[in-house]
């Protein structure tokens, strides 16, 4: 027997009238089906779509190619890379032996694009310690509870999943064993699919796209009537031979003969005045709207310039990203660390990288930040990946410019009498002007004939 065999063996089930009565945001396939528009929209339609598949590809490579580190708290708020933990293996570089962090958090990140939930079976040791992480179809997923309330996962297994050596079945799960990832839901603990949804969009599209397929293969004209003096006999045969020699984009452009009266009567709509165009480029506007993805990222640059193309990547980050990120850090952080670990460590994706500016936004920021001494030359160097300056060079002292003092130094050369200062050292004489001459007080200068507590800074 495997290590990963008892954990698909068949437990105590609830009750079984129980599992008719599943959280309602689980029976997502419920939501799926036929359109207005008269298409069949589910997930594999859907990502036939070039919108739908474009937007589904951005967010999932986005969170899957962040950075993601372990961190252990240190002492005064500071934090630390854990890389001792055997958790941070499985999330910064292999959740389990058949693929690598990047393809795990992808897959993942596309099951909760689609179907609105995310899951993957926990493997723990006999420490209670994650040594595996595997993904699981949401479309064979169930979460109900048990007659005392308490969640469970109800997955149907196949030949297609992680390999165990548990025979096909279903298979009962416990919360401690499965990494759910769940987005907008009802419930708030199930989500729902968004293309489910939101189908009726979904569903024009694809009829728009499929209307403009079918008129490219009808010769790019539209349907129309055979007219003929007198009665046919057999008009099925004349339709037949007429479709056979004339329709389709193979047989553009072929010289009609009509006999016997026959005349050619074009009808329909043309493109124009449907506005099939408009339809298209619209539906594309619609759909990144359901992901919340800014149109130039799917190719819609109508509306694109110079100046606001970069804050939209910026909003893209902040608005878009974020919510995502933070679902995976918080649904990590439940569900992987022991009890007693949870006030030690926590996960953080870096998107620091993805907020970078062009080359002198970043210098300039970095020059502020060194002169105002919350940045050494190291720490601006890791963030430009360049080799770090040695300790004896100053690669790690945090400097402020040397003009300024602090606001309680502010008239310390002043005595409660507003008499100067008699310790303070006093200049020599120098040629300038009598009423130009500078009072070598303590903690700052001043000009004769000036008020004695403007304080040059």
């Amino acid at each position: 027997m495997s290590i990963f065999s008892r954990f698909f063996q068949a437990r105590d089930k609830p009750e079984p009238h129980r599992a008719q009565n599943a959280l309602g945001g689980s029976r997502f396939s419920f939501f799926f089906g036929s359109s207005t528009s008269g298409k069949p929209v589910n997930e594999r339609t859907a990502m036939q779509m070039t919108a739908v598949y474009s937007c589904v590809r951005i967010l999932s490579e986005a969170v899957a190619g962040l950075p993601l580190h372990l961190y252990r708290y240190g002492e005064n708020g500071s934090k630390e890379k854990a890389l001792d933990h055997p958790l941070y293996r499985l999330l910064h570089d292999e959740p389990n032996p058949e693929m690598t962090s990047f393809t795990f958090r992808e897959t993942l990140m596309s099951h909760l694009l689609l179907y609105g939930n995310a899951y993957a079976q926990i493997i723990r040791n006999g420490k209670g310690e994650v040594v595996g992480l595997y993904p699981l179809m949401p479309t064979k997923m169930a979460v109900d509870r048990d007659s005392k309330g308490q969640l469970y996962y109800l997955y149907t297994r196949s030949s297609d999943d992680s390999p165990t050596d548990a025979a096909s079945g279903q298979v009962y799960l416990p919360p401690e064993q499965v990494l759910h990832i769940p987005g907008l839901g009802y419930d708030g603990i199930v989500g729902y699919s968004p293309l489910a949804m939101a189908k009726n969009a979904v569903g024009l599209a694809i009829a728009t796209e499929e209307y403009g397929a079918k008129f490219f293969a009808n010769d790019a004209a539209p349907g129309g009537v055979l007219e003929h003096p007198g009665v046919l006999k057999n008009p099925d045969k004349v339709r037949e031979s007429w479709n056979k020699l004339f329709r389709g984009s193979a047989n553009s452009h072929q010289v009609a003969v009509l006999e016997e009266g026959l005349k050619y009567q074009p009808i329909g709509i043309s493109p124009e005045q449907a506005q099939f165009l408009e339809t298209r480029k619209f539906q594309i506007n619609e759909i990144a709207r359901i992901f919340r993805v800014p149109p130039h990222m799917v190719g819609d640059l109508e509306k694109s310039s110079f100046s606001n193309i970069e804050n939209m990547s910026l909003e893209f980050v902040k608005y878009t990203l974020d919510p995502w990120v933070i679902r995976w850090e918080q649904s990590i952080h439940r569900s992987l660390f022991l009890p007693d670990e949870k006030p030690l460590y926590f996960a953080k994706f870096n998107v620091d990288g993805l907020l970078r500016g062009d080359y002198i936004s970043r210098m300039q920021g970095y020059s502020i930040g060194i002169q105002n001494g919350f940045l050494s030359p190291n720490d601006v160097r890791l963030l430009e990946n360049m080799d770090l300056i040695p300790d004896e060079l100053g690669g790690n002292n945090y400097m402020v410019n040397g003009n300024m003092i602090k606001i309680s130094e502010v008239g310390r050369q002043w005595d409660a009498d507003g008499e100067g200062d008699e310790k303070s050292d006093v200049l020599p004489e120098t040629d300038e002007p009598e009423d130009r001459k500078v009072d070598g007080s303590k903690g700052g200068s001043v000009w004769k004939g000036q008020n004695k507590n403007a304080v040059q800074m």
